[in-house]
């Protein structure tokens, strides 16, 4: 009997293993981008089949599923090698590529439930017949950590005060918390090199799911460099972190660092990586208030 359920299992991850889909999320003219693979119909995995799908492939992984509300017309789950996550930008924005691809959207506003709540899609169809995507954040918070905080990070990071601008080392969130870290320079946040074996214990003090320092590119407006280093997930660094650059926004907002508009935001990352990523932010105002914003980037079929 147990060799019997052993086989079963074995053919139905089998079976599972042959719908996963790879694609990369936040591509620059082509290349780069964060690695994702998507089940686009996911009706039916177990969680431990989806934590496989991603400990195979080594990156996060998005998971389909068909809604159980009729508020929404999909539920996506999203998981790293070590465990599940509450919502993950790239992951949705390759799923809602690869449904576009397949004629399996209905409409070109998506409803998607998510762990951490409500999420928007929006698919445009280009003149070429690409489709371009963008999803919804809300409206992020931003909290300016200690001065203890500021000298851990920086010895983790392994980098001086003189390493940062002289603005406040942050935590942000929209949908997960990021500690946003101000480097002077795009080369000197290209040389960061961590002690990984800290970021962990740092990461759980201070409430994060990630650190994040980020530079201005010199007489380039609305332009930054970004680098992720993530809680637990399995990998070191993160080639392209949606979440993150929607976090980075408010705090940039909220520092002055950029127009006190809708325009379009760009963020580079995994430079440090060789692996070049774009990410495009809008915030969204209501008058003066900015009540949220949208995220997206170009995907290509890996």
């Amino acid at each position: 009997m147990g060799l019997f359920l052993a086989l079963r299992n074995a053919g139905c991850w089998i079976e599972t293993a042959m719908n996963v889909e790879l694609v990369n999320v936040f591509t620059h003219q082509g290349s780069g981008g964060n690695p994702c693979p998507v089940v686009c119909h996911a009706d039916g995995m177990s969680d431990a089949e989806m934590q496989s799908v991603a400990r195979k492939n080594g990156h996060e992984s998005g998971f389909v599923l068909t809604s159980d509300s009729g508020d929404f017309d999909w539920r996506f789950r999203y998981w790293v090698p070590n465990h599940e996550m509450e919502m993950c930008g790239h992951a949705t924005v390759g799923a809602l590529w690869l449904l576009s691809k397949k004629n399996a959207l209905s409409s070109e506003h998506v409803r998607i439930n998510t762990l951490s709540g409500a999420v928007s899609g929006f698919v445009y169809t280009e003149t070429d017949g690409t489709s371009s995507i963008e999803i919804t954040q809300p409206a992020g918070t931003v909290r300016a950590l200690s001065k203890n905080a500021r000298e851990a990070l920086l010895r983790v990071l392994q980098i001086d005060e003189s390493d940062l601008l002289d603005i406040p080392v942050q935590n942000a969130v929209t949908s997960r918390v990021k500690t946003l870290i101000p480097v002077r320079d795009v080369q000197r946040l290209k040389d960061i090199q961590p002690d990984f074996s800290k970021i962990e214990a740092l990461r759980r003090e201070i409430g994060s799911t990630g650190l994040y320092p980020y530079a201005q590119h010199e007489g380039a407006d609305q332009l930054f460099d970004a680098r992720q280093f993530p809680r637990s997930s399995g990998y070191p660094e993160d080639a392209a972190t949606g979440i993150a650059a929607t976090a980075l926004t408010f705090d940039l907002i909220n520092n002055g660092m950029v127009e006190h508009s809708s325009r379009l935001i760009r963020f580079m990352q995994g430079r440090a990586m060789g692996s070049l990523s774009e990410i495009h932010v809008r915030p969204g105002f209501a008058g003066d208030r900015v009540i949220g914003c949208t995220v997206g980037g170009a995907v290509t079929q890996a």
